[in-house]
């Protein structure tokens, strides 16, 4: 009797890392308050190149901070692709900031995903970034209006495709 409360409770314990490890993804975005201009980010991507956010102004920027070992961003990640598929012909990009991890890392991760990711992919190593965009946790996006403004916050996993995220994501490259 005692080995099966034992086996009970370890399935409890169980379910609830299955739990932590699958978040539900919400839809929502938070209008940012007195939206503020986007800091400086200047970061290396993928392919050894500079990517300048300021070099973007004009454009809807998405700018999701991200780490492999983060539960919610991981199972975003396919989603942000869906929304720079969906708005890539509509003055919006999308720049995924890895932070704290290198290349073979980051690289090992992508071909997990599906589908695999064609928007801008930045490496912050030191994670300075964080502190710079005030991020508390990961997963956590901002988005840029092409005024260079944040307008809206995300902290938590979402669901980028979510009709009701891509529609105020397109509203914004709209104005």
């Amino acid at each position: 009797m005692h080995y099966a409360g034992v086996v009970a409770l370890f399935m409890c314990f169980v379910g609830l890392g299955q739990a932590a490890e699958l978040p539900l993804l919400t839809h929502s975005l938070t209008p940012s308050a007195g939206q503020r201009p986007a800091p400086v980010l200047r970061l290396q991507n993928l392919d050894d190149e500079i990517v300048d956010i300021h070099d973007l102004k004009g454009k809807v920027v998405v700018v999701n901070f991200w780490a492999t070992w983060c539960p919610p961003c991981r199972r975003e990640m396919g989603s942000l692709e869906r929304l720079h598929q969906a708005t890539k012909d509509k003055n919006v990009e999308v720049l995924a900031v890895n932070v704290g991890e290198n290349f073979d890392t980051v690289f090992s991760f992508l071909g997990t995903v599906e589908p695999s990711p064609n928007f801008q992919m930045l490496f912050d190593e030191d994670a300075l970034s964080m502190g710079t965009w005030s991020v508390k946790g990961l997963p956590t996006t901002y988005v840029v209006g092409p005024d260079g403004r944040i307008a809206y916050e995300a902290v938590g996993g979402r669901e980028f495709d979510h009709p009701e995220i891509v529609k105020k994501v397109i509203e914004l490259a709209d104005d």
